[in-house]
């Protein structure tokens, strides 16, 4: 249990980089000052989270894995962003220039949303079947994603990392027996499925298992001597804890978890579930919302769209209702071309070609970040959605587009592959996340910092330009952005209703699958994902409202001087933020531009 307890020196570390400013200062010496603050704030941030760091590229504590989930890592954190935030409210925000201002209210924000946060025991649950480190470690230890494995030493830092899986594990469980003496438990629904990729890694022979990979890539270093010695390390790397590791935390939720897992679903089944519901509410919309207003506007959403949907059925000659033409996209072949993986793979790739001309009309600037599609790793598509891995500011690893592909014969042409495309992809979260790690005149918590309200409704407002851009001139192609866009909107109501108003999963499930074009395994999955992250779902109709309330008041306003590929530079040139930081600073831009 000695990974519980995060080292004394690291937490005088932390609280000395964040130790209050002298309030005898001039405003010269504050913005110099703010910058110190800004910069220990995010080092103190990638000591602590060296998964984070290595997302972002920073290598530097690649070998390190703490249990971030433990009480004194907690109280560790919670003492670092207090003091840090301590720090930041003896500036003189009025006496700052205004880029200063704005990262001072994003900091702001994000603190104080961080610490109201830690109310709440989300440590008793450690990971889900939908996001957690048992996951990312394999997405990592395969070799194919984030942890580089470029020398020998980068090699030897992910062992050392990897080793420390078999610590980290047992204090998860741990920390689900809290859970369980605290009635914080996952639902059964969820234990079900975690269980089975838990088991798929733990399975297998040696050299079949996901974290044999790197090994593969040590047939091609010079350094014979030391690689006979690391594929020695990695074969009792896998046998001695990650097998085991993987085989314990799968037997624990399977004989004492899962007998006493939830039958409900929402938060509001757990001792102050109502608050924390709440809470992330906030912290996911970077609004003010409620619950219900949320749910509200997803009714009217959900409405307005079907009528537009209703209009693209009777434009094809469709005679049926909605729910048959659902049926009828959902299993004519005609909409299942593919025979291979590859297939798909290819006919994203023509979307992005089809669309180039037109990308340079809506964007005046691009990102140099390389861009990749793949396929995604199949251990984890079974519970996977379409998602977007963020490449390294240094241009040695590319922005990632995955795509679940379980039966590529299934695999429906007319489900908004071009929507999927614009979103998780180009102009979406590709643009908007490259560009923003590769302004180096930002400070770096702002770089590689982000809220979902802002990331996700970016990438949704994106797939409102598909026209702009050239597509959705096919009718099915267009159904399909439809059906993407009512998906967001069915979430503000049943992400709200799971999580408030006591809605089952198979209601849910029902209601799902009743508003759009989703098999009921989509559905099922992607219910099980809001049971699982509650309120993240909120965030994508959020954020892109907000972005197309703020395109509709700029173009309003300027009429002709307004240049759509100039708004679009001042949504991203500044990277995420709160949307009410947003509000502000677009409303500033059009005054400054009328």
């Amino acid at each position: 249990m000695r990974q519980l307890l995060i080292s004394f020196s690291l937490v005088t570390l932390l609280l000395s980089a964040c130790k209050l400013m002298p309030k005898e200062q001039t405003p010269a010496e504050n913005n110099r000052d703010l910058s110190k603050l800004f910069d220990d704030y995010y080092e103190g941030r990638m000591a602590m989270f060296p998964v984070e760091a290595t997302f972002n590229g920073d290598d530097r504590y690649n070998d390190r894995l703490p249990v971030d989930f433990a009480d004194a890592f907690r109280d560790s954190t919670r003492s670092f962003y207090a003091h840090c935030l301590q720090r930041l409210r003896q500036f003189d925000k009025a006496s700052l220039n205004a880029n200063d201002r704005l990262s001072y209210d994003i900091l702001n924000w994000e603190l104080d949303s961080r610490l109201d946060g830690f109310r709440f025991h989300s440590n008793y649950i450690p990971f889900n079947q939908f996001t957690g480190l048992p996951l990312i470690l394999g997405q990592m230890g395969s070799g194919a994603s984030v942890q580089p494995f470029r020398t020998i030493g980068d090699h030897e830092r992910w062992i050392r990392r990897a080793k420390a899986f078999g610590p980290w594990a047992d204090s998860a469980i741990v920390y689900f027996r809290k859970g369980l003496d605290s009635n914080i438990v996952l639902p059964r629904s969820l234990v079900l499925k975690l269980i089975p990729e838990l088991e798929a890694i733990a399975n297998g022979g040696l050299e079949t298992n996901l974290f044999y990979g790197p090994v593969k890539q040590l047939a091609k270093e010079t350094d014979t001597a030391a690689a006979r010695r690391l594929v020695g390390e990695y074969q009792d790397l896998i046998r001695g804890t990650i097998i085991p590791s993987y085989k314990r935390l799968a037997d624990f939720l399977k004989k004492d978890y899962l007998p006493k897992a939830r039958t409900s679903s929402g938060l509001s089944a757990l001792p102050g579930g109502p608050a924390w519901y709440e809470w992330l509410v906030h912290d996911q919309t970077t609004t003010s919302k409620t619950p219900e207003e949320i749910y509200q506007t997803g009714l009217s959403e959900v409405a307005r769209i079907r009528r537009i949907m209703d209009s693209v059925k009777s434009s094809v000659g469709f005679t049926g209702d909605l729910h048959a033409f659902f049926d009828y996209i959902n299993t004519d072949k005609k909409f299942k071309p593919y025979k291979t993986p590859q297939e798909v793979l290819d006919a994203f790739e023509a979307i992005h070609q089809r669309m180039q001309p037109k990308l340079r009309e809506l964007f005046d600037h691009v990102p140099k970040t390389r861009f990749e599609i793949r396929q995604t790793e199949a251990f984890r598509a079974a519970s996977a959605s379409a998602e977007y891995f963020q490449g390294s500011p240094d241009g040695r690893r590319p922005g990632v587009f995955y795509v679940p592909i379980l039966d590529a014969t299934q695999f429906n042409m007319a489900s908004g592959m071009e929507s999927l495309f614009l979103h998780e992809a180009i102009p979406g979260h590709h643009y908007q996340i490259s560009l923003q790690q590769e302004d180096t005149l930002l400070p770096r918590f702002r770089r590689f910092g982000g809220n979902n309200a802002y990331v996700e409704g970016w990438a949704l407002y994106c797939e409102s330009l598909g026209r702009e851009l050239g597509l959705y001139t096919d009718p099915y192609q267009y159904m399909g952005a439809l059906g993407d866009e009512i998906h967001r909107a069915i979430r503000l109501v049943v992400d709200v209703a799971i999580h408030t108003r006591g809605m089952s999963r198979e209601a849910a499930i029902k209601y799902m699958t009743d508003n759009e074009q989703i098999s009921e395994e989509g559905a099922t999955a992607e219910i099980e994902r809001y049971i699982a992250i509650p309120g993240q779902a909120l965030g994508y109709k959020i954020g892109a409202l907000k972005i197309r309330e703020l395109r509709n008041k700029a173009q309003q306003t300027l009429g002709d001087k307004f240049h759509i590929a100039a708004f679009h530079d001042a949504v991203l040139d500044d990277g995420a933020m709160p949307l009410d930081v947003l509000e502000k600073k677009i409303d500033a831009w059009i005054e400054a531009h009328k």
